[in-house]
């Protein structure tokens, strides 16, 4: 079965050592245009997180400031979960229910 693997376009996945073991293992590799942050789910997570733990807000230190994110990413699968599910665009193309293979 073929196996595709989308990449962010970081300068480390271009470099020979992976292009070589993708090669060898027979994965394709699947690179995003160069400054797509709304194609890059974690962008959009790091950006919720931003929102939700920094928007308006001073944290009286660094260990605070570090709770506030950890409880907010603790919070994901419960207490975010329906604004989690915004994240994605309604033109976004998930991957769910597609065949990859006739691609």
């Amino acid at each position: 079965m073929p196996v595709t693997l989308v990449l962010d376009n970081a300068r480390y996945q271009r470099c020979v050592l992976v292009q070589d073991a993708a090669k060898q293992l027979g994965i394709e590799l699947l690179f995003l245009p160069s400054y797509s942050p709304n194609l890059n789910l974690i962008e959009r997570l790091w950006k919720f997180v931003k929102k939700d733990v920094l928007n308006s807000r001073h944290h009286q230190d660094f260990k605070r400031f570090q709770s506030a994110i950890d409880g907010c990413l603790a919070d994901l699968p419960t207490k975010h979960r329906e604004k989690l599910a915004t994240l994605l665009a309604h033109n976004f193309q998930t991957w769910n229910n597609v065949s990859l293979l006739g691609a």
